[in-house]
Parts: structure tokens; sequence; C-alpha cells
């Protein structure tokens, strides 16, 4: 466990800690954020379940690899947590991507603020990306890297599958097959995040960005 994990935290009880955290009732979740699902619904990129399947699992093999791969190296203490600000700008070309990335970061980095009040938060304010507060959470929480970007995955897949539930109106059993059928591969997307530094990036999550950024009265703030 990491020197800086909080007392609690250990084992199963430290994973459900980071689980609570990355809820998708809180700020940074899918309540809020549509990870492009919104903006992919506007353009009938998305139009029904089987669309929404194939969406999710782009986002989980490009974006949410990318971002859980710079939370797992945060968690491990493999690349410190300045450092990973820069890596995220450098891997997340969209501005409107970005901006939406820090949005979320603000809202986990108010949560881990309260939870753990005596720990330096300075790395953090006034700006820090979702995936490198998540990498710090990992680490107070005493999870794992692997953990962290699995937990990180799963509600990049999540937070986009309950949006397209909702924007659509699907059978919510539908949508709850279509995340379980994925959840082999947000384990094997994690794990690649977990050896190293993923760098690549799909330009159609980048448009949907820039072009949700432009939207009149959008419901999602992403």
């Amino acid at each position: 466990m990491p020197t800086d994990a909080h007392e609690f935290a250990s084992g199963d009880h430290a994973l459900a800690m980071m689980l609570t955290l990355a809820d998708s009732r809180l700020p940074v979740g899918g309540h809020v954020h549509s990870g492009g699902v919104e903006q992919a619904i506007a353009d009938r990129v998305i139009v029904d379940a089987a669309g929404l399947r194939q969406y999710l699992e782009r986002r989980i093999a490009t974006g949410a690899l990318v971002a859980a791969s710079i939370a797992a190296a945060v968690a491990d203490a493999r690349l410190a947590d300045v450092a990973a600000q820069r890596e995220t700008d450098a891997r997340t070309p969209s501005s409107a991507a970005r901006a939406a990335s820090l949005g979320q970061g603000r809202g986990m980095v108010r949560l881990a603020r309260r939870r753990w009040p005596d720990h330096d938060f300075s790395d953090h304010v006034p700006r820090s990306h979702l995936p490198v507060i998540a990498g710090r959470v990992g680490r107070l929480c005493g999870v794992s890297g692997q953990r962290t970007a699995l937990v990180h995955v799963y509600t990049a897949m999540t937070g986009a599958a309950t949006a397209g539930q909702r924007l659509l109106a699907l059978d919510p059993a539908d949508v709850a097959i279509i995340t379980m059928d994925l959840a082999p591969l947000c384990q094997d997307i994690a794990e690649q995040a977990a050896s190293g530094l993923a760098d690549l990036s799909d330009p159609l999550f980048d448009v949907l960005a820039e072009r949700h950024e432009r939207r009149g009265m959008p419901l999602f703030a992403s």
C-alpha cells in the first residue's frame, strides 16, 4: 500500500471507496457528462442500442484507455501529478474535451479535499484533469494502478451508457446487458493502461466535443 494511503483503506474497502468517489451520481459522472453521447445522438452517429454499443467499444479502446493510463501511472507513483497534468493536456487535442476533463476534475478534487482535509492537493488547485486527480485518489485509497484504471474505464463506459439510455429512451435492461458484455473489454483495457502511458486518439471524439461546446441549451456539460 502507498505510504500516503489513508489508514482505513485496505483491500476491498479501498476499492469500494474509489468506486464511491467515481459514482455517476456525483459531478464527475454520467449524471452531468455524456462522454460525447449527446452530440453523437444529435449527429445520428448513435441511433439505437446497437449504435450505442459500438460507440462505447470505441470510447473504451481509445479515450478511456489514454485517460486510464494517466490515472494508473499517478496511482502507482510512476508519474508525478504536475507532469501528469502536462501529459493529459498533450493527449487531449480538443479544447472542449480538455475543458470537460478539467470540469470533472474540479468535482473530484472538491470531494477528495472534503474526504482528506489534511492532504496537500496544491498540485490540483485551481485546475486538475479528471484522470490525474483520479490517480491521486487511487493512491490515497491504497488502490493499485490497475484497479484505478479499471474504475476509470468502467465509469467512462457507464456514464456514456447512462446518457444514451436517457436520451434515446432505451430499455434499461438492454443497456445493462451491453455494459455487462463490455466488462471483459474494460478489464483488458485497464490492464493495458496499467502497463504504460497510452498516446492514441480518435478524431471522432474531438469533433463531437467541439460541436457539443457550440450547442445551444445542451442537456449535458459534455
